[in-house]
């Protein structure tokens, strides 16, 4: 494998661009993740490029069936490399990096692919210009955890590819099916004429615990402080409310995500007679 020691590499240079700019990762249709547990999960088809220490080699590589064929792989495309610990601590996002980052092609997804599922019941998160990485990561981490079989997400969200969200994925960004939409509002319409029920949070709605939520339907989850706009608003079917004890108002948007998915999967299992062993 050929070593990379200089951070001017125009190696480096590419995915240190790529990694800090939200246009670099749209233009060139990558992204960049980082860490053992992350790397581990690259297919290897969606494998870009491959960067790592030869201290990371030595410990985990040559001990890894499936990892030391994803870099066998990258090797006989030239595209996997042996680098410095200054040149790594310049690829990663994290302060302590692992010795490991790759840059990875994106996965893009349509609305037709969300909608379509083998039951024909899909369960679908549509985030309107959510801002916060961590948000965004929880709720594709959770979306996976609760069966959700789709997430659209308007374009004015935080970017899902950026390495904050990935990382707070845990690995649930190379899973899931999510379409960034930019017409929203045509996209709701298009999920509602398949026969989809859109839902909205709000402090007037029907509690989701006695709605019935088995059949084809999406949650609307708002920006964490604006919530939903008026014009998503007007587009729900029904609305639906988490009870809540005490003072609290509302949750944040992970949370309710977290919460509505999860009462939808219960359902859903209960109605099919499924069990978890």
């Amino acid at each position: 494998m050929e070593k990379i020691t200089s951070v001017n590499n125009d190696r480096v240079k590419r995915v240190v661009k790529i990694m800090s700019s939200p246009k670099e990762r749209k233009y060139s249709g990558k992204y960049m993740v980082e860490g053992l547990r992350m790397v581990r999960e690259v297919k290897i088809d969606r494998l870009d490029t491959l960067f790592m220490t030869q201290q990371f080699f030595d410990k985990y590589v040559v001990k890894d069936p499936a990892l030391l064929k994803l870099v066998n792989k990258a090797v006989d495309n030239q595209k996997s490399f042996i680098v410095s610990e200054l040149v790594l601590r310049k690829l990663a996002d994290t302060e302590n990096p692992q010795g490991v980052v790759a840059l990875v092609n994106m996965k893009e997804y349509t609305l037709d692919d969300i909608i379509k599922v083998k039951d024909g019941k899909p369960l679908i998160l549509i985030v309107e210009r959510l801002q916060d990485p961590g948000n965004m990561g929880t709720i594709i981490r959770t979306a996976e955890g609760a069966g959700v079989t789709g997430i659209l997400v308007s374009y004015d969200s935080v970017d899902i590819y950026s390495p904050k969200v990935v990382r707070s994925t845990m690995g649930s960004i190379f899973r899931s099916k999510i379409c960034i939409t930019y017409d929203l509002k045509g996209d709701i319409e298009k999920l509602k004429k398949a026969g989809i029920t859109i839902f909205g949070m709000h402090l007037d709605g029907r509690s989701i615990y006695d709605e019935d939520l088995t059949a084809a339907c999406a949650f609307l989850i708002g920006n964490e402080g604006a919530g939903l706009t008026e014009e998503t608003s007007a587009q729900t079917d029904k609305l639906l409310r988490i009870p809540m004890l005490g003072k609290v108002e509302s949750l944040n948007a992970a949370a309710s995500a977290t919460i509505v998915s999860y009462e939808a999967l219960r359902q859903r299992i209960a109605s099919s007679e499924m069990f978890f062993l």
